[in-house]
């Protein structure tokens, strides 16, 4: 925080005006009575009002009063406030005229937005108790809130942050409401989602087959419903959830099928975190996380042998099979807790599945006809409300890795927060990639991530995607001079860069290099001085026309250079092989002169006929692009393990063996090693040929190790050591070479906190810095910050690369 222009040295009786400016999350979050209650303390008079730059006030007082208000403006602000910055200016003291009261004005409309609005927020504390009291008025209301809590960015539709300016517009404060809504004194004093049973919004609950249920609270009806094992869709902040009794393994397995699957994870939601102590080893920061306001979906270990006390839930085995994680969140809305159930109401489900409201692919639903058209075959009753839903946004997906929060979707309650840049930035839009897709639209220092848009192969998302593009143009007043997308010829996103940037330039970024530049910039390197990157994906456009995946980086905002990356292998038949993880096995076991017996879990699991095609397909090398890609190479252990041969959601083969690598003695120390081999021909890097690590001596020895009776989970974790071996060698290469000190781990393998932990560790023990994802998904949910940073810099880093760059910018 800082003034514009320094206070002049006044006896501290002495009269006193200044005007103060205060951005960051500063509207919707009760600032303007903090001010209020804060100058009245201070005996100090004036006036406070939203503007779209931020809140502004006018106080005037004895210097020493004046002084003390704009010191403790950030210091006591409310718990959902986020203070950027205070900048205050003298102004000549107005005396008599200025009165000796102050006051709350009406917000101003005037100039361009330039105020953040807030996440959407759990429940607090008080509107809790409020709903669980019985002599309350808001006793069970649905839609209890107050400044300190409830829904902002979901409803929002303009700027500054009025209730006109929401999604509660259409809905008229009684008397009570109103009377709360005027009282500086009171904590719904301009809370602008503020509501009661008397006013709205209200809850409906239709059945698939006979529309309205009447005659009963429509909360008993939807838990009576899921005892009975249906699938009700509930109206949520950022769109429609798909709830069942996480226990009741038919029903589980019926919304399973229902919403075309597979076996990906379902996420679970507890009344508190005591309900899931028996499930998952759950550390004091994941609590944290659990309990955090933003309530995100937390990734935990389950426990290989849970132990159920009386009384405490068993999911069903559908939940979550094969995966080593347990996904759980914390109610959110007061709705939530009603279904959930309060103190003294009757038996009811304890553990609920909540999952998005669409199927599998497409956007979340929001729109309250759309639910009942576009999820009639997944639900079998709507409990559903009439406060219209503005913003679409999903649950956020949260783990821990050494103790710190590793986002792997960021969405409600973090978007739309900013990202602090460490270098001013021209106003762009960054579009991300076509997977896992999130915006970036950024100007000066921030950058607005948006909230999780999903797959932009559905017409429905690159709808969504527009939609919330405009939205976010909208609150935040940046106009977009530059579009910035990914190099990948056949991107949804990039194409819709290219056809909709009129006359503004368009900027095409490689795709691991914007994953290292969003690591870059995440942790404040304004990019003087180049990282080592390590960039593991599944699929990245490689300038030479592969797929990239596994590679290692000489990289700044300006180049990227490619040090080395893993050998070229064939992507048999593109996304058959990565839905087929065995075909992915059984092209390594030919890269690696290793014949395809019988006895090999990955030969056994094809059948004839395909390997017969598959032998050929390779032989006459048809419709396989050499990758290099590290996911496909967990994909092809994870076969070739006996692990897992057929994927039914993004990453489920590495998810597995992972999770096989958990249960391995903690004795063995034995890992794979891959074999480094420089190009003949002088590289890019400057210091000799790009290095190749060859996979074929680690396929080797699992092969060797498979047929001496060695299980699973041990050749999953000497896998797992292997890579990091890999790591370590490479790395310490590139020092070696180029005097680099500092690693970035970025894309989405490196959501693998076994591998991630492991590779910090090694590298930190060998004096290198290490850069890991803390703000932004380390996947393509965070390649859009990265695209930001290459592309758009107002002012690029003087020191260069020490060597002839590859541009990856064209």
């Amino acid at each position: 925080m800082s003034g514009s222009q320094a206070p002049v040295a006044v006896a501290e009786d002495a009269p006193c005006r200044r005007r103060v400016t205060v951005r960051g999350v500063v509207q919707g979050v009760g600032f303007r009575p903090y001010l209020y209650g804060l100058a009245t303390e201070l005996a100090l008079a004036g006036h406070v009002t939203n503007t779209p730059e931020g809140v502004v006030a006018e106080v005037e007082g004895t210097a020493s009063a004046v002084a003390r208000f704009c010191d403790r403006i950030a210091v006591q602000a409310p718990p959902l406030a986020r203070v950027e910055s205070v900048h205050h200016r003298e102004l000549p003291p107005a005396g008599t005229a200025a009165g000796t009261a102050f006051t709350i004005r009406t917000s101003r409309t005037d100039g361009p937005a330039r105020t953040l609005v807030s996440p959407d927020s759990a429940t607090c504390a008080d509107c809790l108790a409020e709903l669980a009291d019985p002599v309350d008025r808001r006793y069970r209301h649905p839609f209890v809130n107050c400044t300190h809590c409830g829904p902002r960015f979901t409803i929002v539709t303009g700027v500054p942050y009025d209730r006109a300016h929401t999604t509660m517009a259409g809905f008229a404060m009684c008397p009570d409401c109103a009377r709360e809504y005027a009282d500086p004194a009171d904590r719904r004093f301009h809370a602008q989602p503020v509501a009661c049973p008397a006013c709205g919004p209200r809850l409906r609950l239709l059945a698939a087959r006979s529309g309205e249920v009447t005659g009963a609270d429509p909360v008993a009806g939807a838990r009576a419903l899921l005892s009975d094992g249906a699938i009700v869709a509930v109206k949520g902040l950022g769109g429609y959830h798909l709830a069942c009794d996480a226990t009741n393994q038919a029903a589980v397995a019926l919304l399973r099928r229902r919403k075309a699957r597979g076996d990906k994870p379902f996420a679970v939601m507890a009344k508190a975190a005591y309900d899931v102590r028996h499930l998952v080893r759950l550390s004091p920061e994941e609590q944290s996380l659990l309990e955090d306001r933003a309530r995100p979906v937390v990734l935990m270990r389950r426990r290989p042998q849970p132990s159920y006390a009386a009384g405490a839930p068993r999911p069903a085995d559908a939940v979550a099979p094969g995966s080593p994680d347990l996904g759980v969140m914390l109610p959110y809305t007061p709705l939530h807790h009603l279904l959930l159930g309060l103190p003294g109401d009757p038996d009811g489900p304890r553990l609920l599945v909540m999952t998005s409201g669409n199927v599998s692919g497409e956007p979340i639903v929001t729109d309250d006809t759309e639910a009942l058209e576009r999820l009639a075959h997944l639900a079998d009753a709507w409990l559903t409300h009439d406060r219209p839903i503005h913003v679409p946004c999903d649950d956020s997906v949260v783990r821990v890795c050494d103790g710190e929060p590793l986002v792997l979707r960021r969405s409600r309650g973090y978007a739309p927060l900013p990202v602090a840049l460490p270098l001013p930035v021209r106003p762009a839009l960054a579009v991300g990639g076509d997977l896992k897709n999130a915006f970036c639209l950024g100007a000066g220092r921030r950058a607005w991530l948006s909230a999780h848009i999903g797959d932009m192969d559905d017409v429905g998302t690159q709808r969504a995607f527009e939609h919330a593009a405009a939205q976010l143009e909208s609150i935040t007043g940046v106009r977009p001079e530059t579009l910035v997308a990914d190099r990948h010829p056949g991107y949804r996103s990039a194409r819709w860069a290219d056809r909709t940037a009129a006359h503004r330039p368009v900027v095409h970024v490689q795709h691991h290099h914007a994953h290292v530049a969003a690591a870059m910039a995440e942790h404040g390197s304004d990019g003087t001085r180049p990282v080592i990157g390590v960039a593991f994906d599944g699929t990245g456009h490689g300038d030479d026309g592969a797929v990239w995946g596994g590679e290692f980086l000489l990289a700044d905002y300006d180049r990227c250079i490619r040090f080395g990356h893993l050998a070229y292998v064939p992507l048999p038949g593109g996304d058959a092989a990565v839905r087929r993880p065995y075909r992915m096995a059984l092209a390594h076991l030919r890269a690696a002169g290793i014949a395809w017996s019988a006895d090999l879990a990955c030969t056994a699991a094809c059948p004839p006929d395909e390997l017969r095609l598959l032998e050929r397909q390779l032989e006459r090398d048809l419709n396989c692009v050499p990758t290099s890609s590290m996911g496909r190479l967990f994909d092809a252990v994870s076969s070739l393990a006996g692990v897992c041969h057929r994927a039914g959601y993004e990453a489920q083969a590495a998810v597995e063996l992972e999770g096989a690598a958990l249960h391995a003695p903690a004795e063995d120390t034995t890992a794979y090693a891959f074999a480094l081999r420089e190009s003949e021909e002088s590289g890019e890097n400057g210091g000799g040929g790009v290095v190749r690590a060859d996979p074929a001596p680690v396929f080797a020895a699992i092969v060797g190790d498979l047929r001496a009776g060695v299980a699973p989970a041990l050749v999953a974790a000497r896998f797992h050591r292997g890579v990091t071996g890999l790591v370590h060698r490479m790395c310490a290469l590139a020092r070696e070479r180029h005097g680099l000190d500092t690693v970035a781990l970025t894309g989405g393998v490196f959501a693998n906190t076994l591998l991630s932990s492991a590779c910090a560790a090694t590298l930190r023990e060998d004096g290198f810095t290490v850069l890991r994802h803390h703000l932004v998904p380390p996947g393509d949910g965070g390649l859009a910050l990265g695209q930001l940073m290459v592309a758009a810099r107002a002012t690029p880093p003087s020191t260069p690369l020490s060597t002839p760059p590859s541009i990856s910018t064209d």
